[in-house]
């Protein structure tokens, strides 16, 4: 049998049960059947790739060469398609950035994952879900590039349980995370806030603790304070939950606006990106180190219910990548 960066790859007329029982073997499963890396499925991912054998840098806990070629592995067994290993690249090299801090990530006995956000129109050409359920199942390119983006994580990083994950109880984040932005809300996009333009594609990593669900004060909100009252208590409790109530430093904070819910603030006079940030700063009393450092990404299909994604309280900085 051949190796690929010290993995194996299966011939193309190995028995699918043989394919699954070979990667078990070789302990890069994540518990789902894979799709077997056979040589022609691995070239056709790499294709194209400059510097494929380049190291990219060390991927923690056990740091593991990153490199092209590792991550077209993983998005092969993930199930991805080849114009979608640059997205998955991007996002393994953004994981290594000190302040992301993947280390923690990767071993703490909480529950912190990494969730992917992919931006602009490589996200649109890509099919990545932005609508309903954009957080759920039944979208390929959303279930395969979060899976894949966490088998780089445990494969090249060597996150495994009671190896390098220690998580306590872990969540099901850590098979897959990756949601799509919408470009069609009426508050600029976290890309463009960070810069990039209007038709930049981009993708951003995230630490987080896991999902909340987050209604409005009124039912439907009436007004802007009653959509993100709710919002700033699930954010205040976090902050005592997670145990950054002892410690003097605040992160960020993420949330996720459905599309209603965003119009429906922005049709106030005077309720920008600014003001929403400004106003969850303020009541929030300290949840975030500045205004600036609460984000706001307007995602999901029809419906007033929001989602708070909490930043993992072990700390860890949001990073993003221009594609």
């Amino acid at each position: 049998m051949s190796e690929w960066c010290g993995w194996p790859v299966v011939g193309e007329a190995t028995a699918w049960e043989a394919a699954q029982q070979i990667l078990i073997d070789a302990e890069l499963s994540d518990g789902l059947p894979l799709v077997p890396p056979t040589q022609k499925r691995l070239e056709a991912m790499v294709s194209g790739i400059a510097a494929r054998t380049e190291a990219q840098g060390a991927m923690p806990p056990m740091f593991g060469e990153l490199t092209p070629e590792a991550v077209a592995y993983q998005c092969v067994i993930a199930g991805c398609l080849p114009a979608e290993l640059p997205v998955v690249l991007a996002a393994a090299g953004a994981t290594l950035e000190p302040d992301f801090n993947l280390l923690g990530i990767a071993t703490t006995t909480g529950t912190a994952c990494v969730a992917l956000c992919v931006h602009g129109p490589i996200a649109r050409r890509l099919g990545v879900n932005s609508g309903t359920n954009c957080l759920g199942p039944g979208n390929r390119a959303n279930a395969c590039i979060g899976r894949a983006l966490q088998l780089c994580i445990r494969n090249i990083g060597g996150a495994r349980s009671d190896v390098g994950d220690m998580a306590t109880m872990g969540q099901p984040g850590k098979y897959t995370f990756c949601f799509g932005e919408r470009s069609d809300g009426p508050f600029p996009t976290l890309a463009v806030r960070h810069g990039l333009g209007h038709d930049a594609s981009a993708i951003t990593v995230m630490g987080v603790s896991g999902t909340a669900e987050v209604l409005p004060g009124d039912g439907e909100g009436a007004t802007p304070e009653a959509i993100l009252t709710p919002i700033v208590a699930g954010m205040r409790a976090e902050v005592v939950m997670s145990g950054l109530s002892r410690k003097n430093e605040r992160g960020e904070q993420v949330f996720l606006l459905p599309l209603e819910m965003a119009e429906k603030i922005a049709r106030h006079d005077g309720w920008d990106i600014a003001r929403v940030q400004r106003y969850v700063f303020d009541e929030g009393q300290g949840v975030a180190r500045a205004p600036d450092a609460i984000h706001p990404i307007v995602t999901g299909g029809a419906g007033y219910k929001m989602t708070y994604l909490p930043i993992w309280g072990g700390g860890s900085q949001m990073v993003m990548r221009r594609l």
